[in-house]
């Protein structure tokens, strides 16, 4: 009997044995960070994620994007790791292509290699993070990538989005790399910010405490994103990390936003930072030379094989051979001469700045690590507890030989054209402290960021800024000088004012050639007569802002303005005062006849035609005048709207719709304790199903803040969910 059992007992713990599951390095490593992370989601759905490490901290923070929005995570790798294509279909084979041009698969892996061990670790947490995502949601369906590696960050690594490399022409590339393919192939431009005639860049104050009611420094972070491209996330760790704000889908660092101590606001600069460089080709037999002085040196060159999508839903590759010069990776031709484009491609630095920024304590800290000087597309606004503000114009800034023309191709032959290193950030256009109290960028000239203060555009060269004043600038100088007591509120209602400089301008253009011209229309003189009584702010109800709107459409639509490609300050004044009489009238006309055409009558307010839809998940909206929507009284930033809404048209719609400007919103207010309000345009989740999907879109529109929970109690007290990686919630 004893002898059965025993036989019995044996075969049931080989059994055992048997079904026993070895868990592997990766697995090992997400059970550990499982344990150490809790994630806090508040009552608008933000996360807030603690985690002991920074690594762990990472695995939380990229395992909660993967909940809000798994579908822009992997589309930004896709398009970032060159694989696009295989997706997408052959159109989006030279976006791919333009991807390996910079760096290689096997490029990556080497340069995550080379990597201090801290970035390795959170570059692998980065990667846990997502596929620990997958495997307790085995109901998400990737379009592509079943799983993610640690070298991927090094394709991702700025922050802006798109970065530099989305200002490669793909169309050029295909002419290059590809001359006798389908020249009626429809070539993807490989963005991953939305197309659209929007002014992209962002608005950035930082004011100082003689501005503000409690005498704090406060700062103003108000990127004017394609909408729904970042989420709101807050992400702590006991290693230093507390950091809150803006990140980019599948970055494992804040962007745009603050700790306790300091905050920091990026705008794009206007700053010279991608050079052409036209190359002297010499060939020899099989031997691919360049010129370079008196000396010829050899052409880099390496195969790589694409896969692209075929139209029957089939895989095929395409393979090309690129070139690199010591300017960088050849990507077009003028004429017989081979064109390198150089630009900032350092991605350990880049993400090592990136990272280290979010945890630093004042301002010295935060100077040195800009000395890092690889954050290349990007202007700073800074602004700290200690009640410093700054602001930095730039940040990598290639020294060059001004007696060349770098705004267009240079002789690559020379080597005087060569960048001679990279500008020390003393070099660089710099603001600390002004005495007016306040610095503002709205992508404009740094030369009015501090009014009286401002540096001065004599003592730096030409190729740091390029960027003219605009609109939003003309707007925010007269608004910062005379604010004061500023409190929280006080700044969100600044930074909302309604008044558009442009459309004082175009208007009065108008008006003076009716005054001359008396149009007979009974229509037309109607129109006119109510713009006489238009203050030139816009409202949901301001009939006067759709006529500026349809007006302005109109003129841009003209053969006029495309012809002589005037630039957008350009056309305005066009437009206002040296357009003859007679054209402004008639554009006009054919305005109020289009606006009568889609609505039934020119008397049509704002809001009726500009509206907030998010209907679904999708990147792209498809918009859709049938389904519900909202009214919005803000305008787009080419009027000088500080608070910006970008719109595109849909399909079949006659209403425009909003697709970019105004997307994370903060204020912030520094002292013995950080404060701070914020707003997202739509929700946290791109699940239309969640709650938070559409929970600030009415905010949105109304310009009604959040309260931000930065303290753990404040936290715990608005606590939706708490729960660990892999918990069901």
């Amino acid at each position: 009997m004893y002898r059965h059992l025993f036989i019995v007992f044996l075969i049931t713990l080989i059994g055992c044995k048997k079904v026993e599951k070895t868990l592997t390095a990766e697995e090992m490593r997400w059970q550990h960070h499982t344990k150490n992370i809790e994630i806090i989601r508040d009552d608008y759905g933000v996360p807030h994620i603690y985690g002991q490490t920074d690594a762990d901290a990472v695995f939380g923070l990229l395992y909660a994007q993967c909940e809000d929005d798994f579908n822009r995570v992997e589309r930004n790798y896709i398009w970032a790791i060159g694989r696009l294509a295989e997706v997408e279909g052959e159109q989006a084979l030279y976006s791919d292509l333009r991807a390996n041009l910079y760096m290689t698969k096997d490029e990556a892996i080497a340069n995550y290699n080379n990597s201090p061990i801290w970035l390795q670790k959170l570059c692998i947490a980065f990667a846990d993070g997502i596929n620990y995502y997958l495997k307790t949601h085995p109901d998400v369906q990737p379009k592509l990538l079943t799983h993610f590696e640690p070298w991927m960050p090094m394709y991702f690594s700025e922050g802006s989005i798109g970065g530099d490399i989305e200002r490669i022409s793909t169309k050029k590339i295909k002419s290059f790399y590809a001359p006798d393919s389908d020249d009626k192939l429809a070539v993807n431009e490989g963005l991953i910010r939305l197309k659209d005639d929007e002014p992209r860049g962002s608005n950035g104050f930082a004011i100082s405490g003689s501005k503000t009611k409690s005498g704090n420094a406060m700062l103003l972070i108000n990127p004017h994103t394609s909408f729904f491209f970042r989420g709101e996330v807050h992400v702590v760790s006991e290693e230093g990390l507390n950091a809150y704000g803006a990140v980019t889908w599948g970055q494992f660092f804040v962007y745009q936003g603050f700790n306790e101590k300091t905050g920091w606001m990026h705008t794009s600069t206007g700053t010279d930072i991608i050079d052409e460089f036209e190359e002297t080709i010499v060939k020899d037999g099989t031997k691919t030379s360049y010129q370079y002085g008196e000396n010829l040196r050899s052409v880099d060159s390496l195969k790589v094989t694409l896969n692209y999508k075929l139209a029957d839903g089939n895989t095929t590759d395409k393979t090309f051979t690129i070139y690199r010069t010591h300017h960088g990776p050849i990507t077009h031709a003028n004429a017989d001469k081979w064109v390198a484009t150089a630009l900032m491609w350092s991605p350990i630095k880049a993400l090592e700045q990136s990272f280290t920024r979010t945890k630093k304590s004042n301002h010295e800290g935060f100077y040195n690590m800009m000395k890092m000087r690889t954050n290349s597309s990007n202007n700073t606004v800074y602004a700290d507890a200690d009640g410093t503000i700054a602001y930095y114009h730039g940040n990598f800034i290639p020294k060059r030989n001004e007696k060349f023309d770098y705004t267009k191709a240079v002789d690559g032959s020379n080597p005087e054209t060569d960048w001679k290193g990279i500008h020390d950030l003393e070099d660089n256009i710099f603001v600390l402290n002004p005495p007016n109290g306040w610095i503002q960028n709205c992508n404009s000239t740094p030369f009015t960021s501090a009014a009286e203060y401002s540096p001065k555009p004599e003592a730096y060269p030409k190729y740091m800024t390029s960027f003219p004043e605009n609109f939003r600038g003309i707007h925010a100088i007269p608004l910062l000088t005379e604010a004061k007591e500023l409190t929280l509120d006080g700044l969100i209602n600044l930074t909302y004012d309604s008044y558009l400089p442009g459309a004082e301008l175009l208007i009065n253009g108008l008006l003076e050639a009716a005054k001359q011209a008396a149009p007979e229309n009974q229509d037309t003189k109607d129109a006119l007569e109510l713009l006489t009584q238009w203050d030139f702010r816009v409202s949901t109800e301001s009939v006067q802002m759709t006529l500026a709107q349809f007006y302005l459409n109109a003129y841009l639509a003209s053969d006029i303005i495309k012809q002589n490609r005037l630039k957008r300050m350009d056309a305005f004044n066009y437009m206002s005062n040296e357009a003859p009489v007679s054209e402004r009238i008639k554009i006009f006309e054919l305005a109020l006849e289009e606006l009568k055409l889609d609505f039934g009558t020119w008397k049509t307010p704002w809001g009726e035609f500009n509206r907030y839809q998010r209907n679904d998940g999708a990147i792209v909206q498809k918009f859709d005048d049938k389904k519900p929507s909202i009214p919005v009284g803000m305008a787009s930033g080419t009027w000088g709207a500080l608070a910006s809404f970008g719109t595109k048209f849909g399909a079949d719609t006659k209403r425009q719709y909003g697709t970019s400007g105004n997307s994370f919103v903060a204020v912030v207010e520094f002292g013995t304790k950080v404060k701070a309000k914020s707003l997202l345009a739509g929700g946290q989740s791109s699940n239309p199903k969640s709650s938070h999907f559409s929970d600030q879109s009415q905010r949105y529109a109304d310009a009604k803040f959040k309260d931000v929970a930065f303290y753990r109690s404040d936290v715990e007290k608005r606590a939706e969910t708490i729960y660990h990686p892999g918990d069901q919630h």
